[in-house]
């Protein structure tokens, strides 16, 4: 792997686009300027491009037609059955034609990398299934040689939840359950009905979960029923009838919604635990991996991880639909080599584009902002840190995937029981919402226990909740929620050795190995990726300091405080443009 990065970063559109079918067009450009960029080439240098959805199996009998028919107006005519829409000819006739799409309508700026390709090549085009790609981005990037698969979200072509199996070479799918029986859609229409955003906030279902009690579990059991061969059935009811009154957008929540949201994740919990006991049986494997949007609940992970026959589970980091990107890269990799034995897997997800000292110093003395360059950044930062001071931490690649790990991130003590409060008003959150904690990996079962914690004893991608030792608790109140729990990250310092060295800093001024890591953004805006975001995302939200590469910026009040004044102690090393080449 050379590099991976969502479009959202560069374009601070979140998610890329809406989940509709008229944005099925729009390719991500930006993001594949960046890969090609950091591979040194041009598309023209490419063999195989893979697109993770196959428009053959949704043509059916249209298969062969050069012409689709669609109504005038899609949105006003009704559904044409449980699992088609009026929108189907449109959303098909732009994923056949993404290969022109990519051909011929790169912005023009980014034209240079795109030039001199054809729809027809000098590249062969891979239409890839989109379970495909959830299930090889998690069996060939997993790190176990062989593997039970996995994967659920809300749909592909038709297929909602599938299962296999592989031997280290071979996949072998064993059972798929298809539209209109969807756990993934079933979340994401309770998502609704909650009044947020679907297919963008149901975590935000997940920590609502946390505060309710299951009082609206017979009524989800009635929604969902499972066969105990991996199958399972979502009936098509209405939900008002049955859960109450839809929460409007920006309405008071109700015990009755924390109700809801705690009996939805109780009822996932329950099937899924069901489907991974069939699986663990059907396949005798002791290892399973898993990828789709709903492997990006870290409550049920951990139900499967301390519940589940399994000995070892790993969840592939970009989980959702980004990572069907990865999955159908390895995927048509391993199929044009021969299927070789699997020699790698996904040890850290810094995949994303860096800026080096020169670049960021031109960016801030082209900005005239007041910086200082420090010998070592670490130390700088846990100084702060132990000051109770909240910081924007930018180093290195950027992650892959939802989930800031260390490159992009804000970092804060978890010692003050105010803090959760603090961070979620500096990026204009719900209150009910946790901040999540990174500790060293050797100190993690001093912090956190888990019923069957990983045989390494590692959790990199903050993919999985934790008890908090109850006599810790008191110790880190930040980032123990409400239930006792936290959801970890776990880092060593070959993964990750300037982040680690902020933790063993923090330790040695406060005893206490352990950090407040949440996401470099505040709400609306994607996690920050260039020099430039992050100085806007600093100056314009009331954090206390910005590290970034070797460089402390902080606020005028912070660093009168500090009984310091912040001075430019260096130059310009190169053009401002340069250090803001990506946004």
């Amino acid at each position: 792997m050379i590099a991976a990065a969502e479009d959202e970063r560069f374009t601070h559109i979140k998610h890329g686009k809406r989940p509709v079918p008229f944005s099925a067009w729009e390719l991500p450009y930006h993001a594949i300027d960046y890969c090609l960029a950091e591979a040194g080439i041009t598309l023209q240098d490419v063999d195989h491009i893979a697109y993770s959805y196959d428009p053959a199996l949704l043509l059916g009998e249209r298969r062969g037609d050069e012409t689709l028919a669609l109504p005038l107006e899609p949105s006003g005519a009704g559904t044409a059955g449980p699992v088609t829409s009026p929108w189907d000819p449109l959303f098909l006739s732009y994923i056949v034609n993404a290969p022109r799409q990519l051909a011929g309508g790169a912005p023009h700026h980014l034209g240079a990398r795109f030039r001199g390709i054809r729809h027809d090549g000098p590249f062969r085009w891979h239409f890839v299934e989109h379970h495909m790609g959830h299930e090889a981005s998690a069996f060939l990037a997993a790190p176990f040689s062989r593997c039970a698969v996995l994967t659920m979200d809300g749909r592909g072509e038709r297929v909602t939840t599938s299962y296999g199996v592989f031997d280290g070479e071979t996949y072998r799918r064993i059972k798929q359950i298809d539209l209109p029986d969807s756990l993934g859609l079933l979340y994401e229409r309770v998502t609704r009905h909650l009044g947020f955003l679907h297919s963008s906030d149901e975590y935000k279902v997940m920590a609502l979960a946390s505060y309710g009690q299951p009082t609206r579990v017979d009524a989800f059991r009635q929604i969902v029923t499972t066969d105990g061969e991996g199958g399972y059935h979502v009936a098509d009811v209405d939900l008002e009838p049955l859960l109450g009154p839809a929460r409007l957008r920006g309405a008071v929540f109700g015990p009755e919604h924390f109700d809801i949201a705690r009996s939805l994740q109780q009822v996932l919990e329950e099937t899924v635990l069901d489907m991974t006991t069939w699986l663990a049986r059907e396949t005798g494997e002791t290892c399973l991996a898993m990828a789709g949007g709903v492997a990006l609940n870290c409550v049920m992970n951990a139900r499967v991880r301390d519940r589940s026959p399994f000995e070892e589970v790993w969840v592939q980091p970009a989980a959702g639909d980004a990572g069907t990107a990865l999955g159908a890269a390895l995927w048509v990799d391993h199929e044009q080599r021969g299927r070789p034995a699997k020699q790698w897997s996904m040890e850290h997800a810094y995949l994303g584009p860096a800026y080096d000292d020169d670049e960021i110093a031109a960016f801030l003395d082209w900005s005239k902002l007041p910086y200082r360059r420090v010998d070592n950044v670490a130390e700088h930062a846990a100084e702060l840190l132990a000051r109770n001071k909240i910081i924007g931490w930018y180093q290195g690649r950027m992650e892959f995937g939802p989930r800031a790990l260390g490159a992009r991130s804000i970092l804060a003590s978890p010692i003050d029981p105010s803090m959760q409060q603090r961070l979620n008003q500096i990026k204009d959150r719900e209150d009910f919402r946790p901040v999540a904690p990174v500790v060293m990996q050797e100190h993690v079962a001093e912090w956190f226990h888990a019923d069957k914690p990983p045989a390494s004893g590692a959790a990199p991608f903050m993919l999985f909740i934790y008890d908090v030792i109850e006599a810790q608790a008191a110790r880190i109140p930040a980032v123990t929620h409400v239930d006792g729990t936290a959801r970890v990250q776990t880092i060593r310092r070959d993964q990750n050795a300037a982040y680690y060295d902020v933790l063993a800093a923090f330790e040695r001024r406060t005893g206490v190995p352990v950090l407040v890591n949440t996401s470099f953004n505040t709400r609306g805006e994607p996690i920050v990726c260039t020099p430039r975001d992050a100085v806007e995302c600093f100056w314009t939200s009331p954090l206390d300091a910005l590290v970034i590469g070797a460089f402390v910026l902080e606020k005028p009040s912070a660093a009168a405080a500090a009984g310091t004044e912040s001075q430019v102690e260096s130059h310009a090393l190169g053009k401002p443009e340069v250090a803001d080449a990506s946004a």
